[in-house]
């Protein structure tokens, strides 16, 4: 049995050179109205990823909500958005810290609790007493979209 030979492109195959990319459409971001609801979000109350995105009127995105507060961190400023009263889900009624990072977890924790919200012996928030949810959607600009 033999191994078959590798051999280079003839000129003739080789792709063709990219000439200058498209430009992008400009896109609406989704990050800003997640910012918008995550504003409301009152002193010594909390919300889950989910809620944030459900109210910001993208179901199933809370990933998203995610990447969106996680990017308040890299551009070292938080442009008024309270991320910390944003925590994951455990169950129907409580929530909890998510950050990984244990410096960024205890901040947060710490920072809640400076708002007056209570943890309990695991480590989470009752959602029953905590929790916020709002009803009303973000209104869209005409102008942005969002």
């Amino acid at each position: 049995m033999s191994t078959p030979k590798i051999t280079k492109l003839s000129a003739s195959k080789k792709r063709a050179p990219r000439g200058k990319p498209e430009p992008l459409p400009e896109t609406i971001s989704s990050w800003q109205v997640f910012y918008r609801v995550v504003r409301r979000i009152p002193v010594g109350r909390v919300c889950t990823y989910g809620a944030i995105a459900a109210m910001a009127g993208f179901p199933r995105s809370s990933r998203h909500v995610g990447f969106a507060l996680a990017a308040l961190k890299e551009t070292g400023s938080t442009r008024g958005v309270p991320w910390q009263r944003v925590l994951g889900a455990r169950s129907r009624d409580k929530a909890v810290v998510t950050i990984k990072d244990p410096v960024g977890g205890a901040m947060q924790r710490m920072l809640l609790e400076s708002e007056g919200v209570e943890f309990d012996a695991a480590g989470r928030v009752s959602l029953a007493r905590f929790g916020w949810f709002d009803k009303k959607v973000p209104k869209k600009t005409a102008k942005t979209g969002v």
